[in-house]
């Protein structure tokens, strides 16, 4: 998933996920490319959970 994606998913903007990207608690990347992070979605899924992001 790219921050696009991850906005689109988690219902918040793409700034906002840069600014969540920058928490301890959030997935790194498992690549950066030109256009930016990309993340698995079962990471993000799992990290949405855990914080109450997500039922």
């Amino acid at each position: 998933m790219g921050t696009a994606e991850v906005a689109e998913f988690l219902g918040v903007s793409r700034p906002r996920v840069g600014q969540l990207a920058q928490r301890e608690d959030f997935p790194r990347p498992v690549a950066r490319l030109a256009a930016g992070p990309v993340w698995e979605s079962v990471d993000i899924e799992r990290w949405a959970r855990e914080t109450g992001r997500m039922d």
